[in-house]
């Protein structure tokens, strides 16, 4: 099924945008079920549940909405989107868990096993924020240093340091070290 009746062909993000901002609320709604699955995906990263990660889908959304009078799409959608998603979600997350902090210390990753056999999941969630987002950027999304840099709207030195701090911490948790040293 197309997008744009009159061509037939799927219209771009930035059509859409411009639709949308003419009033065209089927264009709106185009965009919103392009791009619903990702936001979710990636609001459920930092959210660590899909409660969260659906109302991160919708404030991120009404962010869009609110936005469209003077929004003009330069960069790829998912570029404009990432950072609401992110900032959001890590609001969210922050609320429920205020003893988390951006720098945490060594300590944050627990010594005690999980009752769950994810290990590396539940370590990956018990790192710092800054450090879990560039670990899964990189890893997860394959990105390069430069790219989740742009992401994070950090320097690249940045995203260096916290992904060689966020490593370390994974090589010393007992749980994961055997996926660094290739024990059994």
């Amino acid at each position: 099924m197309s997008d744009d009746p009159e061509s037939g062909a799927p219209r771009t993000d930035a059509e859409l945008i411009e639709a949308a901002r003419q009033g065209d609320a089927a264009a709106f709604e185009t965009l919103y079920r392009r791009y619903r699955d990702w936001t979710v995906r990636l609001a459920r990263r930092w959210c660590g549940n899909d409660t969260d990660a659906s109302d991160v889908l919708q404030e991120a959304f009404l962010w869009v909405l609110g936005k469209l009078p003077e929004l003009e799409l330069r960069v790829r959608f998912t570029t404009l989107l990432f950072p609401v998603v992110r900032n959001l979600a890590w609001r969210r997350r922050k609320a429920r868990r205020p003893e988390v902090l951006e720098d945490a210390p060594e300590s944050a990753v627990a010594d005690d096993p999980p009752a769950h056999s994810d290990d590396l999941a539940h370590v990956l969630g018990s790192l710092p924020e800054a450090q879990r987002a560039v670990v899964l950027l990189r890893f997860v999304d394959d990105l390069p240093l430069a790219d989740v840099a742009a992401r994070l709207c950090v320097p690249v030195g940045t995203v260096k340091s916290r992904l060689h701090q966020a490593l370390r911490l994974l090589r010393e948790d007992g749980r994961t070290r055997r996926y660094f040293l290739g024990d059994p």
